[in-house]
């Protein structure tokens, strides 16, 4: 008789100790005030246009490759390239520079020239001084203009979205330096 008691006690005090410990572990999510997170502008679009330099020759590169590419490849399947790469607002290095695209890029395709680019526009002048938004999105760099996701962002581009497009300004083939026109459409607070 006193066995069958202690079993049902042994599986309501198992039960009973589980229950907060399972409550605790579902417990990790809440809703929050946008106000108390200091939002309390309205959602704005903003436009930014600026170019991009990859500079992958010279004394002072600000492209490297950190993984090269396969040796018979013809469109550098598997490189994959670190940038620190000079954004200003017109295409001429010497221009003022609003910022620094800082990332990476890794040539994702084995059919054609395509990269699944990574970065982060970091701004370092004005009102987005210290802001970034960040890039993700594929690269097929022969297209005439190519559309990536802005996905997040810092500072004032904190909840940022959107997309960018990139089209070639120029570059060279022999050096594989180029400038790309940068035009982002970016929702933010």
């Amino acid at each position: 008789m006193a066995r069958p008691f202690f079993s049902i006690f042994l599986i309501l005090s198992c039960s009973y100790i589980t229950i907060p410990i399972l409550g605790e572990e579902y417990n990790y999510v809440k809703q929050v005030d946008p106000k108390k997170m200091g939002i309390i502008r309205k959602e704005k679009l903003s436009h930014f246009r600026f170019y991009w330099h990859d500079n992958v020759s010279g004394p002072n590169p600000t492209s490297i490759a950190v993984v090269p590419p396969l040796i018979n490849s013809t469109t550098a399947f598997g490189m994959i390239q670190m940038i620190d790469n000079s954004l200003t607002i017109g295409p001429k290095i010497s221009s003022k520079m609003v910022g620094k695209a800082q990332g990476f890029y890794t040539s994702s395709s084995q059919e054609e020239v395509g990269f699944t680019m990574i970065m982060n526009f970091a701004f370092s002048n004005g009102k987005y001084n210290g802001s970034t938004f960040t890039v993700l999105g594929r690269n097929t760099v022969l297209s005439k203009v190519r559309e990536m996701s802005v996905i997040g962002g810092c500072g004032i581009f904190r909840f940022a979205r959107g997309y960018v497009e990139a089209k070639t300004y120029w570059a060279n083939t022999t050096t594989k330096d180029a400038i790309v026109e940068y035009n982002a459409f970016v929702f933010h607070y």
